[in-house]
């Protein structure tokens, strides 16, 4: 990444999204929500989004502003854009929340607030999108992890239209048949746009290029992982594009999410190779703790699928729906992005307060920013922790669940507690902490000087 300019707001996005995943975590805990309440009850809409949107699209977007030009060697468009777009999603994701808030009764019906939420994350996500649009078409013909970003920035954008169809569906109501059908059974989009065409395929994308750069293993371009790419993005047209035309033209949407799931199982066991690839062919021996904790992620979207499978065959998946939702979200997404941010943030912020004394003065190494041995029980015990919520999940054992979920919020507590103390240069001995030229950085911003 040398030469490359730092984001101004990818620490502002990351610590909101923080804040965030602790909030829905907690919720969970106190039992507000699924599982003890109906999985489409407005309750658990509330969690749903704070995770999906606060958590998981908060990280996304803030990484993607930074790794965005590291992908395709160009500036980003604009280094203004991410924060109107930051304040936009937090106050869409209040008014949101609050919206839900009403339909459970909890909050006066009137005015109506999904509307005005559906307005305002539609404005903020549409920043976000137009100022990576604008970074990745002067780049074509795209290198393969940044075709995989273009395709989720797209996904993003259906997912938000989806959102949006419905909360207007929910309040004022809509005119025309065709919509009203997908509004009415269109939810399994929603999800599938969501969590597998927007946040899966950029995670998906990303996770080629980290991998490569911090494993010191070749990138990937050749036939297989260019078929995850093709066969993904059709397994994924074919759900959601192909779902939404049959609702929209009074036919059945089982066909459609069955040949796109079927596509996608394909392109998850490519995936699969493709990790295990980098991982053997790497060039750094012992790897550090972001690469190996990054594994149990792995694992979960793979046993998320074999799970998704399973359930299919026993005729289970409506049963169960919540628990396999529950492990994609938490084993696989937010598995991943705590352990990539483990060494995003220490690495930016290495980048941003040693870069400039780079060639003038000793400086400590990245990792001497984090402590991994003190890290590493935190993170066993998160996954440890998501893994018996979801067993609780199968279980039906909401009590389990309610403490498996504070285990989850303990461990979260605590990486973000490392996280803060790698901006803070809290590990860092005194004596090489502030060389001549380095400079402090800001916990929440970062000075977009150029990487030396």
């Amino acid at each position: 990444m040398l030469g490359v300019t730092l984001s101004r707001w990818t620490m502002s996005y990351f610590a909101a999204a923080l804040a965030a995943l602790l909030v829905g975590q907690g919720l969970m805990t106190a039992g507000y929500g699924f599982p003890s309440a109906p999985l489409r009850a407005p309750e658990t809409l509330v969690v749903v989004h704070v995770v999906a949107i606060g958590w998981l699209s908060l990280l996304l977007c803030g990484a993607l502003f930074q790794f965005v030009p590291v992908l395709i060697a160009r500036p980003l468009h604009s280094n203004t854009l991410p924060l109107p777009a930051l304040v936009l999603l937090l106050a869409g994701l209040g008014a949101l929340l609050a919206g839900f808030l009403q339909l459970a009764g909890t909050l006066d019906p009137a005015p109506p607030l999904l509307p005005v939420a559906a307005s305002l994350l539609a404005g903020g996500f549409a920043l976000a999108l137009y100022d990576l649009a604008r970074t990745l078409w002067p780049a074509r013909p795209l290198p393969l992890p940044a075709r995989f970003v273009a395709v989720a920035l797209f996904f993003l954008a259906t997912t938000v239209t989806l959102g949006a169809l419905f909360s207007f569906a929910l309040t004022t109501g809509l005119g025309s048949q065709p919509l009203l059908a997908i509004a009415g059974a269109g939810l399994p989009l929603h999800v599938v746009a969501g969590l597998a065409g927007w946040l899966t395929l950029a995670a998906i994308g990303v996770s080629y290029r980290l991998l490569a750069m911090f494993m010191l293993a070749p990138e990937l371009e050749g036939t297989r992982s260019r078929a995850v790419f093709w066969t993904g993005t059709a397994g994924l047209a074919l759900a959601v594009l192909g779902g939404l035309a049959a609702l929209a033209f009074d036919a059945a949407l089982a066909p459609a999410l069955v040949g796109g799931g079927i596509l996608g199982l394909v392109a998850l066991v490519l995936y699969g190779a493709d990790i295990v690839h980098l991982y053997r062919a790497r060039k750094r021996r012992i790897i550090e703790l972001n690469s190996q904790m990054a594994v149990f992620a792995f694992a979960a979207l793979a046993v998320a699928a074999a799970l998704a499978v399973t359930l299919i065959v026993l005729g289970r998946l409506s049963e169960q729906v919540g628990a396999l939702v529950f492990l994609v979200a938490f084993g696989w997404l937010t598995g991943l992005g705590l352990a990539k941010l483990y060494k995003i943030v220490a690495f930016l912020t290495w980048l941003e307060c040693y870069g400039p004394a780079l060639g003038r003065a000793a400086t400590p190494r990245v990792q001497d920013l984090v402590v991994e041995a003190r890290a590493r029980t935190w993170f066993l015990l998160y996954y440890l922790a998501v893994a018996s919520a979801t067993v609780a999940l199968l279980a039906a054992h909401v009590l389990a669940f309610r403490l498996a979920a504070g285990a989850m919020t303990l461990a979260t507590l605590a990486i973000a507690a490392e996280l803060i103390r790698a901006r803070r240069l809290a590990d860092v001995s005194a004596e090489i902490r502030l060389p001549a030229g380095a400079q402090r950085p800001h916990l929440l911003m970062s000075i977009p000087h150029p990487s030396r």
